[in-house]
């Protein structure tokens, strides 16, 4: 029986340490919320740091064995990891990345390798547990790199993973010196989730620009998988917010608010300290109000809530400082003998008692300079049962991607903040009541429940897609019996493409000439008379005859317009003209000009419009274009348009790889035959291919004609050389 196991950097419980004692507590957070529906369902287990050091073997036991009883596993981590892991690596160089102040990160090596090891100390402690049929759901910047580390050691496996902070541009992602291992760490997952859909077209352009992974309609084809991203806006317990700020505890809080305020009105904000919530910020746009606005002065009072976080590092520590010197002077200010300008908590709240401040408030303040989602935006709606109140939302959230009936904002403008407040506090009943319907529809509707369900729906269906559409790769037992059958054969034919699949990509395509190794490989291959060695390519002839022309090798040039035989001259496969390249090459040269590092080249009998060493984004935009341009100007005419590996190509209808091959299968009747081929191009060639041929895709398993795939020209040659 399958299950899941849900991996994350700490488990939904607090362990808190007394003089003679541990006692446990269940968190409260959204996402032990959420996936309490999934973890605690039978033989579905937690994997997580319990949040305290443990040094002593018998208390360590202990911890397993409580939390064992409600389904969890801990990972334990030494005071070295804890410090270099958590609060270096994670905390000091990813959390100040992803949130766009770089200017707080750290690049230590020593970070960098403790992290390495905490994501596969939590590697190890997955493997134990999780089997070959089982779901494997990654939480988190810290642990980016298991998805790839599970994936090495379970190939098979089906694993997720969601990014619950902000996936930052390409432009601070590349700033790190560990970018590559990241992305790699995090593409080993079948499903990558992302709050919203900026975030996902950041992380797609980061793999474009840094792994050269082109994406399609959110699926990135890695080489040996289709890996699928898409964005899941995280949702709350919609219905545990209604009942708490409905309680008897929330309204016996709120009367006692109520009374100590008096007519006061109330704007409320609520956050960790964090420098990426804009709390001082928010503190100089409520004096901005009561400046520009002297008629709020004794009349409304900004309720501030602070939940204490890491103040002993240092930038906490002096935004901690920066704060309480903002709420001291502005009060100092400000403050008359009946009215307190700003109340300032820096403490937590429980739930009942949070409830009443949402309840209380008629304004909340959710201006964070940037965060993944803000969970506390929905929460405040989700409290209004009356629907009075107003939101002032971030842009920079990821809530305000949905929260649309919100007063969106830009935090940095402390202006706008100011009028922003002004306008909730002056907004008519039935606007926010308006207003705060629409935000809880949606909030109720897409609640975190909705959101597990979701993605875990996706996960499945992802993996399932792989399999319908994925090529078989190329295991151990199917090469012994492509090696048995390839003996057997008296006669064999080996169709073998050149870029991509006999040798890597270059830059420059001029560069690519075959190496030594693959000079031996085709001699040694062609020294057995049973063998007719074919290669089948894009290239233009002279060039093909000046690489190769040397092996006793039959050719295909310019995808089958030129053909052949070893020894033989080249022939046309039929008569063509090339009156229209006058016509077609100004439309190129267009495109050349508007991208750098795009170029074109000429055959004979085809253009070729190459785009490998321009940027991968704008190239990839071109190319559309491009492909859209020529097949409008090409169409009811004999020239096909044909996309290959970052090359797009113009030629007569007709002729392509797969007819020319056709003509080989037809003229030597071959008893066994492997074709190979890496872009598509050579799906013609497959096509082309009777059932019991031998067809393998190179570089892509994702829907292919093929049969079989393999990842690399490195596993093309270990092929071609035990045939030998």
């Amino acid at each position: 029986m399958s299950r899941t196991i849900i991996v994350s950097n700490r488990l939904p419980t607090k362990i808190l340490r007394s003089d003679n004692s541990l006692t446990f507590q269940p968190s409260e957070g959204g996402l032990a919320t959420g996936l309490g529906s999934i973890y605690q369902q039978e033989g579905n287990v937690w994997v997580g740091w319990p949040g305290l050091f443990v040094e002593d073997a018998a208390e360590e036991e202990y911890v397993c064995e409580q939390l064992r009883q409600d389904s969890m596993v801990p990972v334990f981590l030494t005071e070295a990891e804890i410090r270099d892991f958590y609060e270096g690596f994670s905390n000091s160089t990813l959390w100040p990345t992803f949130h766009y102040f770089t200017q707080y990160a750290t690049y230590e090596q020593a970070h960098w390798e403790a992290y390495v090891a905490v994501n596969e100390k939590f590697c190890r402690a997955v493997l134990e547990l999780a089997g070959p049929e089982d779901t494997i759901w990654v939480h988190d910047y810290q642990l980016l790199l298991l998805p790839a580390l599970l994936r090495k050691a379970r190939p098979e496996a089906t694993i997720g993973f969601f990014l619950h902070i902000p996936f930052p541009s390409y432009e601070l992602i590349r700033v790190l010196p560990w970018r590559t291992e990241l992305l790699e760490g995090m593409l080993g997952a079948d499903l990558l989730g992302f709050h919203t859909f900026g975030y996902m077209r950041h992380f797609l352009s980061a793999v474009a620009q840094l792994l050269g992974l082109s994406a399609q309609n959110g699926q990135i084809e890695t080489g040996s998988r289709t890996v699928l991203v898409d964005a899941f806006p995280m949702g709350i317990d919609y219905e545990r917010y209604v009942q708490a700020a409905a309680s008897e505890a929330a309204q016996r809080h709120e009367a006692v608010y109520r009374e100590a305020l008096r007519d006061t009105r109330v704007i409320l904000s609520i956050d960790r300290l964090d420098y990426s919530k804009g709390i001082a910020q928010r503190l100089r746009a409520f004096e901005l109000l009561i400046q520009r606005y002297p008629e709020w002065r004794e009349q409304v009072s900004l309720l501030m809530v602070v939940v204490p976080s890491r103040d002993q590092v240092a930038q906490y520590a002096s935004l901690k400082e920066e704060i309480d010197e903002l709420v001291g002077r502005i009060n100092a200010q400000y403050r008359t003998i009946g009215w307190t300008p700003i109340h300032y908590f820096y403490r937590s709240f429980p739930l009942e008692e949070l409830s009443s401040l949402y309840r209380l408030a008629e304004v909340a303040l959710v201006t964070p300079m940037r965060d993944g989602m803000n969970l506390v935006a929905k929460e405040f709606v989700a409290s209004k049962a009356d629907q009075k109140g107003v939101l002032i939302l971030s842009e920079r959230a990821g809530a305000a991607r949905e929260l649309s009936d919100a007063l969106i904002i830009n935090p940095t403008d402390t202006g706008q903040l100011a009028e922003a407040m002004h306008d909730a506090l002056v907004m008519p009943e039935d606007e926010q009541q308006l207003r705060m319907s629409a935000m809880q529809a949606l909030v109720r509707q897409y609640n975190v429940f909705a959101w597990t369900k979701l993605f875990m729906d996706r996960l499945a269906y992802s993996k399932m897609k792989q399999h319908t559409l994925d090529t078989e790769t190329l295991k151990p037992v199917v090469v012994d019996q492509l090696l048995a059958d390839y003996q057997a054969a008296p006669s064999r034919l080996l169709l073998l493409d050149y870029d991509g699949t006999l040798a890597p990509f270059h830059p420059n395509p001029q560069r690519a000439q075959p190496d030594q190794e693959l000079l031996l490989l085709l001699r040694a291959l062609t020294d057995n008379p049973q063998n007719r060695v074919v290669i089948i390519s894009g290239r233009d002839r002279t060039t093909l005859q000046a690489w190769l022309g040397h092996l006793p090798v039959d050719f295909i040039a310019e995808h089958g317009v030129w053909l052949r035989a070893a020894g033989e001259e080249w022939q046309l496969f039929q008569t063509l003209s090339n009156e229209w390249q006058r016509d077609i090459r100004p439309i190129l040269e267009l495109y050349v000009a508007r991208t750098a590092g795009s170029f074109i080249e000429t055959k004979e009998y085809s253009l070729v419009w190459h785009y490998r060493r321009a940027d991968a984004e704008l190239g990839a935009v071109r190319a559309r274009d491009l492909l859209n341009h020529l097949t409008f100007m090409t169409a009811n005419t004999e020239l096909q348009v044909m996309e290959g590996n970052k090359v797009i190509e113009i030629k007569t209808a007709g002729i392509h790889k797969g007819t020319a091959a056709a003509r080989w299968l037809a003229t030597y009747q071959p008893a066994f035959t492997l074709a190979l081929g890496d872009d598509r191009t050579d799906e013609d060639t497959f096509r082309a291919m009777p059932p019991e041929a031998y067809t393998i895709k190179v570089g892509t398993a994702a829907r292919s004609l093929a049969r079989y795939h393999v990842a690399s020209t490195t596993d093309v040659r270990k092929l071609l050389r035990s045939l030998l």
